[in-house]
């Protein structure tokens, strides 16, 4: 049940980037589901690796080299799936961040 709701969270949140974001795009519910759940499986299996490798950049940035990361995982969840589109760094970096402050507002992640 945590899977699922914290799927629709995510896919809410990706919907609100693709409304927002000019040069990021859904093709339909289904490509929204499945971007997020992509982007759930990417952020969970790869972003770990993506963030030890950039440690020392990240800690030279104090921190902020971390909204790059998370462009990048949504810049490769974009390549993988041909229904969501992220048109360049611009707009992955502003969609990372609108997906961050979404999943937060909606309380993705809360212990109960």
């Amino acid at each position: 049940m945590g899977f699922l709701v914290r799927l629709l969270f995510t896919a809410f949140a990706l919907w609100v980037a693709a409304e927002i974001v000019p040069g990021i795009e859904v093709r339909g519910l289904g490509s929204l589901l499945l971007a997020a759940a992509v982007f759930g499986l990417v952020n969970a299996l790869i972003r770990p690796l993506a963030v030890l490798l950039t440690l020392p950049l990240t800690l030279l940035t104090f921190g902020l080299f971390l909204l790059v990361v998370n462009a990048a995982m949504l810049g490769l969840t974009a390549w993988l799936l041909p229904g969501f589109r992220v048109e360049g760094f611009g707009p992955a970096l502003l969609g990372a961040l609108l997906v961050s402050v979404v999943s937060w507002a909606t309380g993705r992640g809360r212990e109960e």
